[in-house]
């Protein structure tokens, strides 16, 4: 997988290793940027789907992951079919997770649950050393969640602070 960590307080294989983190990718490459007006959940024929280069890097992805024998705890993944489609591809079924989903609408913003739920579980997440979960969402999410634009593939290994907020330890920009 050709990709870099920059921002990083260790190698990304040591924080993983040490735990208490979430990996959280923003979806692999899918062309366009918003999903059609008629767009149905569950139903993949009407949404955004990954390209051909977007299921190469989910693939990618676990294919680092594995090289390094990195094997996240947990897999979420937000509702939208490219979602589940990267967090498959990369590391088998995921838990459908409604508050990693694409906000409605417009602004394009995370509902306050959402992003409370999104911060819960970070926190306890955090506490939990030796183990960490990854998350697939939306750039939307991220930048709501992290205060960090993401490009598509890209991951930010995360962290609770004591404020409850999310810190970025380090990025994975994949290519």
């Amino acid at each position: 997988m050709a990709g870099a960590w920059a921002e990083s307080q260790g190698s990304p294989q040591a924080l993983l290793r040490t735990g208490g983190v979430v990996v959280a990718f923003r979806h692999a490459a899918a062309p366009g940027s918003f999903d059609p007006p008629e767009f149905q959940l569950g139903n993949c024929r009407t949404q955004r789907n990954l390209s051909a280069q977007g299921r190469l890097q989910a693939r990618r992805m676990g294919e680092w992951f594995a090289r390094h024998r990195l094997h996240p705890a947990h897999v979420r993944s937000s509702p939208w079919c490219r979602c589940i489609d990267t967090a498959t591809l990369a590391f088998g079924a995921p838990e459908v997770w409604p508050a990693l989903g694409s906000p409605y609408g417009a602004p394009e913003t995370t509902g306050a649950r959402h992003l409370q739920e999104l911060r819960a579980a970070l926190e306890a997440t955090t506490r939990q050393p030796g183990r960490f979960e990854v998350w697939v969402t939306h750039m939307f999410v991220l930048q709501d969640l992290a205060g960090v634009h993401t490009s598509s593939g890209e991951g930010l290994l995360l962290q609770a602070q004591p404020s409850g907020s999310a810190r970025v330890l380090a990025r994975l920009s994949i290519a």
